[in-house]
Formats: structure tokens, C-alpha cells, sequence
């Protein structure tokens, strides 16, 4: 593999008809902030709660400078009212006036930041720079900030959710910190990191869905969201299976506070689709959420057995609503595909395999290529149909298409596998494959695709017997010049089949057959019967070919066997006809008895027989008749199969042995 994925997205666009930031105007703003400055003391213990709501209504068009002077308007005022604030901050760590410097040692970030959420957590109302102190020391040390805050409220109580939102008013420093939720979030359950005080306490994945979950209700979405929503929304889904197979008991307890603390739903894993859907309505993907609920999507996604499923239906209905978003999402998956031990691969593929026309195939196709063999490896019976159909994607482009002619091996053996959708699909593979016309068939691989073909023109799909039909005919006509002979075999034993099929009652598989049956007298070099086809002449078609070689009376009459179980009539007419001309030609070979006793049984169980059934089944139970008596059996009654019934002008035992 030449590449890899990137593993953030440079920039996503927003859904169609994205909707603005809710406007204020600066006076209103003021208007806001002086009303509540002048409140009575008596909710003053409540400052917290009341300061950051006014962050959430002032921050909604404001960032930059502006958000940092409406930080330090607010938070003054707050101050004036407690003269004793002063006092309780002066032994708080300070930071550096001008921004040069956030904390004299990196090790000092850990322990600062878990003083300014206990101060959140006590009644003490915020000095003026206590916002500012956590935007400029997330960031220095976003990854620090991060991770701390995390282990010592991984709920998200309101303190930090207070701290989450002022870091999520900046778009730059919310843009820092969101690959650290992303790692905690895709590490389930647990993410080990160091700090840098040396802390390697584990983190919670579901703490940083937490902190997603509480930005997300914010009255604006932060640019950055936007621009991760690709990785917030794989790691979302990721928790959402992951959540649904595992839970450990440290996770049960960890969820049960948070459900106590917040109020969130019954189980982790509906916590996180609830998470995902918010997501999706930020991006303005409404049709997306309406087409899920309309199909009960939601529902198929939370059971592990039908995750996948949910998946691919996602992705499609994503696709409709947003490609630039679904490249992104499928270039991330590329990247967590393409590890030794892949986490979530079967949902992942049924995702990437959803929207891989959204990739640049000359850059990206190698690498799907390579996932695609991969899983054709695999045991699952649903991720050989994934990767199936990403091969189906791929054979479409024709650079792709000659870089999978060495997978002809593998896609030979699906064609034997008991899945007709697998099967169906590898015959598609084939053809796109050899579409292209500076592809040919090499010698050892024509014979043995000629061979596994035939048994699928009697398949019970008929889409499957239309394909391999077509497909026989590709084989013929661009297999390589020494190919041909070892060819010819399979080629002569395709003849009565095709010559079947081209009374099927499936109009497109009747035509193929016909044309089939010509490319193949063709390719034998029979005139004779080529000239008998193009008159439309079937029946002198089949008596001449079946007449032609007694010695291979025998296996004409093995391959009509089947045809008499066959589900049309047409198809059971052709097959007994054919059946009466052979059971005359086989007079004297010695496996004749116990052909034409398969015949019969095979004929007996015909529910509506017609008059050539009837005829037939009369002249092979007399012939039946004199071969027991010949060899001397003791009961020769016992190889007949009494007809049902005989039809008038049916002819009698002495005429019937001259048929």
C-alpha cells in the first residue's frame, strides 16, 4: 500500500442549508449583561450557573478579542460583588499577564487546572480572569487541560461543563483539544495517557462523549465541530457497538453515577446514538435523521447482530444528503481499516463499502484493494458479502480492474460458495473485470472458470444464470490463443445446457443462452450446427447433436436429469425430449439400465406431466422392461414406474420400442 489516509480532515463542509449563529447585537448583549451583574446578592452562590449561561448567550457571534472583553466584563462584575474573592484567589497559581507565559513548568498544568474546577465547584464566585486563565492555558497545554479534566470529573459535573464550554467559545483552542477527546473516545473503555505531572491515571472513552454531548447544547455549534465531524462521528458509532457488546463493570458503575448526576438515558450505548443524532442535526442532516426514524434505523443500530446493517443504511442515506462529508468519514476509515488488528471492521466496512465512489480511486484505490483482499479471507459469511461488493465498486474502474486480475483465484472459489448473493456478485466482479479490453483470460484460468460456470446455468437465480451465462461467453471469446484447446471440452459440454435454456421462460436468459450457444458452435468450428441455429431450428439442432456420438449418449442423458426437476415446463419439455432421443442411442452400453432407471424416477415426480412426458416415460419403462429380462433379474416389474396415466394416441408397447 503507497498511502495513508490523513488523520485529521483539513476542513468539512457543512450540510446543505446550514444555519448561521443565532444573532445578537452588542446592545442587547449589554443590555443582557447589566441586568444580571445588578441581581441580588442573594443568588450570588449560584454565580457560576448564571455566569456561564451569559457566556453561552454573549459567546453566540462573538470570537476573538471581542469574546474575551465580554469574558472580562462579566467576570469583573462578579468580582465587585465579593470583596473576599480577592482573598481567595491570591493563593491560586497566576499566569503571565502577556500571554509569554502560561505556568512556569508544564508539571504545574495538572494541578492548576484541578484548582479552577474546585473553585467552580465551591460557592466562590470567578475573579475576571479566570476564564481567560483556562482559554490561555488550554492553549499552551491543550492535551494536559484535556486529559486532567477528564480524570477529575469524568461525569461532567457543572463545573466542568462550565470549564468545557469557555474552552469550546474559542474555535482555536476547542480545535486543539478535540484530537485528545477523539483518542479517549475511540480507546474504549479506557485511555491511558501521562500528564505532564506524571499521572497515568486511566480515562473513561464515555467521559469525552460526555463533553461532546454538553457542547453540543450549546446555542451555537463551534467551527471546529464542523470540521471533526467526520471522527466524531465514526468514534460515536464505534462507542455505539462497542457499548453494546462490552461493559465491563467499572463502566456499569462509572454510568450509573452519570445517570444519577444527569439524568441520561437507560444504557450507554442509546447515551451515544442520542450523542450522534445532536451531531447530525448540527450538520443540518434532517432528511438524514427523518429517513433513519422512517426505517427505525436507530433500533437496528443498538443490536450487535444488526449494527452493521444500520451502518450501511447510515451511510447511504448520508451519502444522499452529503458527499463531501461521507469522503471524509470514508478516508478515516481507510486509515483505522488499514492497521494489523482492526477494531469495529465489519461495521467500518459496511460504511466505506456505502460511499466508495466518494474516493478518488487513483489515489485511495490500492488501499481499498488491499482491505477488500483482506476480508475476502475472512470466515464471516456478511463480510465476504462487503467485500464482494467493494470489488464490485473497484472492477468498475479500469486501472483497478487489471491490478484484481491476480485475485481470479479467490473469486473462482466464491463462485462454489452457498451464498447465490456472493455468487451473484462475483460473477459481476468477473464481468467488469473483462469489460476492459486489454484484459484476456490466461490459459490455466480459462478451463477452470468454464468449469465452475456450467453448474450455474441451472441455478434457482436467475440473475445468477443470466451472469454466468454472459460470463461463459466472455471466457470463450477472450481467452488466449493457447487456451483454446484445453477449452474445447467444456465448451461441447455447454451445448445441451445452453440448447435448455434457450426455452427458459426468462426472456433475457433465453436470449443469452441462444447467444451463447452460437459463440460456442462458433468457437467449435461448427458450421453445421451454427447454420441449424440461425434457422431457430432447436429440435434438429438437438436431434444432430445428440446423434452425432453415441458414446456420449451417457453423459447427454446425465446432463438432462436435472432439467427434469426444473420448475418450467419449457424447460422439463426440452429435457424429456432430449431424454427419448438418448435412451434410443444408448441401446447396448452397459450403464444403460440404471440411466434410464434415474430417468424414470426423476420423471415419476413430475406433478403436471405433459404428453411427451407421458410418451417418454412409456418407451424408457419398456426398454427398462427388456434390459431386466436380458440379465436375467428376478422380478424385471421392478424397474418399472407405472405412468399416471396414458395419453390418448399414445403409442402402445410395439410402437413405442420404434419410436
Amino acid at each position: 500500500m503507497e498511502q495513508r489516509p490523513p488523520s485529521i480532515p483539513k476542513k468539512v463542509e457543512k450540510g446543505p442549508g446550514a444555519a448561521p449563529p443565532q444573532q445578537r447585537n452588542e446592545m442587547e448583549q449589554f443590555q443582557l449583561l447589566q441586568k444580571d451583574a445588578a441581581m441580588d446578592r442573594t443568588q450570588e452562590q449560584n454565580f457560576a450557573h448564571r455566569c456561564w449561561r451569559f457566556i453561552g448567550q454573549m459567546f453566540t457571534n462573538l470570537t476573538g478579542t471581542r469574546c474575551r472583553e465580554m469574558i472580562t466584563m462579566l467576570t469583573r462584575a462578579a468580582a465587585e460583588s465579593d470583596p473576599m474573592s480577592t482573598q481567595s484567589i491570591a493563593s491560586a497559581p497566576s499566569l503571565d499577564l502577556f500571554g509569554e507565559r502560561v505556568v512556569s513548568s508544564p508539571s504545574q498544568v495538572p494541578g492548576f487546572v484541578r484548582n479552577i474546577h474546585q473553585r467552580l465547584v465551591s460557592k466562590v464566585p470567578p475573579d475576571d480572569r479566570l476564564f481567560m486563565d483556562i482559554l490561555r492555558l488550554t492553549d499552551a497545554h491543550p492535551t494536559d487541560v484535556a486529559v486532567t479534566l477528564l480524570r477529575c470529573a469524568p461525569s461532567c459535573d457543572r463545573a466542568a461543563a462550565i470549564m468545557w464550554k469557555t474552552i469550546a467559545s474559542s474555535g482555536e483552542t476547542l480545535d486543539k483539544v478535540l484530537p485528545t477527546l477523539l483518542l479517549v473516545m475511540q480507546d474504549w473503555p479506557l485511555h491511558k495517557m501521562y500528564t505532564s505531572d506524571g499521572d497515568n491515571k486511566d480515562v473513561f472513552a464515555l467521559a469525552g462523549t460526555r463533553v461532546v454531548w454538553e457542547i453540543l447544547r450549546l446555542p451555537w455549534c463551534p467551527e471546529p465541530f464542523m470540521e471533526y465531524s467526520p471522527h466524531l462521528l465514526v468514534a460515536l458509532l464505534f462507542q455505539v457497538f462497542i457499548s453494546t457488546e462490552q461493559m465491563p463493570e467499572e463502566i456499569s458503575t462509572f454510568w450509573r453515577r452519570c445517570q444519577k448526576e444527569h439524568g441520561l438515558p437507560t444504557s450507554i450505548n442509546r447515551f451515544a446514538v442520542q450523542t450522534l443524532k445532536a451531531l447530525l442535526r448540527r450538520l443540518q442532516c434532517l432528511d438524514l435523521l427523518v429517513a433513519m426514524e422512517r426505517k427505525r434505523a436507530w433500533d437496528t443500530l443498538l443490536c450487535a447482530d444488526t449494527h452493521h446493517y444500520a451502518v450501511g443504511l447510515l451511510a447511504r442515506e448520508m451519502h444522499r444528503v452529503s458527499i463531501p462529508l461521507c469522503s471524509c468519514i470514508a478516508l478515516h476509515l481507510l486509515g483505522l481499516l488499514s492497521r494489523e488488528e482492526p477494531r469495529w471492521d465489519l461495521p467500518a466496512t459496511a460504511f466505506l463499502v456505502e460511499v466508495l465512489e466518494c474516493l478518488d480511486l487513483s489515489e485511495w484505490g490500492d488501499s481499498v484493494l488491499e482491505i477488500m483482499t483482506r476480508h475476502l479471507q475472512s470466515e464471516s459469511r456478511e463480510m465476504h458479502r462487503l467485500a464482494i461488493r467493494g470489488l464490485m465498486v473497484l472492477s468498475k474502474n479500469p486501472s483497478m480492474a487489471k491490478k484484481m486480475c491476480s485475485l481470479s483465484e479467490s473469486l473462482m472459489e466464491l463462485l462454489r460458495n452457498a451464498d447465490g448473493e456472493v455468487v451473484r456478485m462475483t460473477l459481476s466482479v468477473f464481468l467488469n473485470v473483462l469489460l476492459n479490453k486489454d484484459i484476456l483470460i490466461s490459459s490455466p484460468t480459462a478451463p477452470r472458470l468454464a468449469e465452475a460456470l456450467r453448474p450455474l446455468f441451472n441455478n434457482d437465480n436467475s440473475l445468477v444464470q443470466l451472469l454466468s451465462i454472459q460470463l461463459f461467453q466472455e471466457v470463450m471469446e477472450l481467452v488466449v490463443e493457447k487456451g483454446k484447446k484445453p477449452l474445447k471440452r467444456h465448451v461441447r459440454q455447454s451445448l445441451l445446457p445452453l440448447l435448455f435454456h434457450c426455452h427458459d421462460e426468462n426472456r433475457r436468459v433465453a436470449e443469452a443462452s441462444r447467444e451463447t450457444l452460437l459463440c460456442a458452435v462458433r468457437f467449435l468450428k461448427r458450421r453445421d450446427l451454427k447454420q441449424l441455429l440461425k434457422m431457430e431450428d432447436l429440435w434438429s439442432f438437438c436431434e444432430r447433436l445428440l446423434a452425432e456420438d453415441r458414446s456420449r449418449a451417457a453423459e447427454h442423458l446425465r446432463q438432462a436429469l436435472p432439467y427434469l426437476e426444473s420448475r418450467q415446463e419449457p424447460l422439463r419439455e426440452a429435457a424429456i425430449r432430449s431424454i427419448g432421443i438418448t435412451g434410443m442411442l444408448m441401446k447396448g452400453q452397459p450403464e444403460e439400465l440404471q440411466l434410464i432407471c434415474e430417468a424414470l424416477q426423476a420423471l415419476s415426480t413430475d406433478d403436471s406431466p405433459s404428453n411427451t412426458n407421458l410418451i417418454v416415460q412409456v418407451m424408457l419403462n419398456e426398454r427398462a422392461e427388456l434390459l431386466s429380462s436380458s440379465s436375467g433379474l428376478r422380478q424385471p416389474g421392478q424397474h418399472q414406474i407405472p405412468c399416471k396415466r396414458r395419453p390418448a394416441g399414445a403409442p402402445g408397447t410395439a410402437d413405442a420400442g420404434h419410436t
